[in-house]
């Protein structure tokens, strides 16, 4: 029938405008750091700072829908300047690898920390200091529970640490349909999906606007990516559930943990999470930021240099 041809014509001009624009998008963004194997998985990382820091290893590790450019673009060059500071691509994002296996079919929180401990066992680096941003408090709190030993603490930035209510937006509950999910991201997230992404950002920053230049700073674009679209949805999907088996364990995290959050946050709302870790873990600190919302590392940068800052050297005391 026509209209069936004409839509398998524009499907097949969809998915080839996917794949050159994700060309371009690599070859605007090209990875800036380092690449290492941790049990067949291909991780990418950046390494700054001096070789003689003045404190603890700082790792950096990012939320959702973004990657190490993030981090690159907001606390790592103030950071680097006084510690020595490594930021990891999570895997399946920015340009790292999702590590899929028969026995860990999602790379969950828990097994993104194994892969990064991995990671920091090459590196030669002990007794970190974990900062998470948002998604990332997830795999934060995961490290800390899994290696209480081998971390000098965790700094969560709106970090998300407890299940919650409802659903996800629809396009990541349609990325985890069988076949469909697939269709969706090789056409659609770097065509129409694109036109809205000023309006997530706005949304994401809220009541604060992004900084200047922010698209092309961070590569926020590579998210769009077919394969790190469906990667990120997972993640997104399936965080909650995974939460809700978490949160049970958090009062044996011994290590000290800075809580940093936006009292206008709607994304990860402290009440559900900040506020809710802070009666579970006993070392457990929190800072609320007035009139900030989801991205607090770019908005308060310097706030939160100096709270990090002064977080690390007391944990080297």
């Amino acid at each position: 029938m026509p209209w069936i041809a004409l839509s398998l014509l524009v499907l097949g001009a969809l998915a080839g405008f996917t794949n050159l624009e994700t060309r371009r998008l690599e070859s605007r963004f090209p990875p800036i750091g380092t690449f290492a194997e941790v049990d067949g998985v291909r991780l990418h990382y950046s390494v700054a700072g001096p070789e003689n820091p003045n404190g603890p290893p700082i790792v950096l590790l990012h939320g959702a829908s973004t990657s190490l450019l993030d981090f690159h673009a907001s606390l790592l060059p103030p950071l680097a300047e006084r510690y020595r500071v490594i930021a990891m691509d999570r895997p399946g994002h920015g340009y790292s690898e999702r590590g899929q296996t028969e026995d860990a079919e999602w790379p969950d929180p828990a097994e993104q920390a194994r892969l990064l401990h991995g990671l920091l066992r090459q590196l030669a680096v002990e007794q970190p200091i974990l900062v998470g941003h948002s998604w990332a408090g997830a795999v934060v709190l995961a490290y800390l529970l899994a290696y209480p030993d081998q971390a000098a603490g965790g700094v969560l930035l709106a970090g998300g640490s407890h299940p919650w209510q409802g659903g996800v937006a629809w396009y990541n509950d349609l990325a985890g349909l069988p076949m469909a999910g697939a269709l969706f991201a090789y056409t659609l997230p770097l065509t129409l999906g694109r036109l809205r992404l000023g309006d997530g950002l706005a949304d994401a920053f809220a009541p604060n606007v992004p900084p200047p230049a922010y698209l092309e700073r961070t590569g926020v674009e590579l998210t769009l990516r077919p394969r790190t679209f469906l990667a990120n949805a997972e993640d997104i999907r399936r965080l909650s559930p995974f939460l809700e088996r978490q949160h049970a364990h958090y009062d044996a995290i011994r290590r000290p943990l800075l809580l940093i959050t936006g009292d206008s946050d709607g994304v990860v709302p402290a009440w559900n999470h900040a506020e809710r870790l802070i009666h579970q873990a006993p070392a457990a600190q929190l800072v609320t930021l007035p009139g900030v919302g989801h991205g607090l590392h770019h908005v308060a940068t310097e706030r939160i240099v100096a709270l990090i800052d002064d977080f690390a050297q007391r944990g080297a005391r």
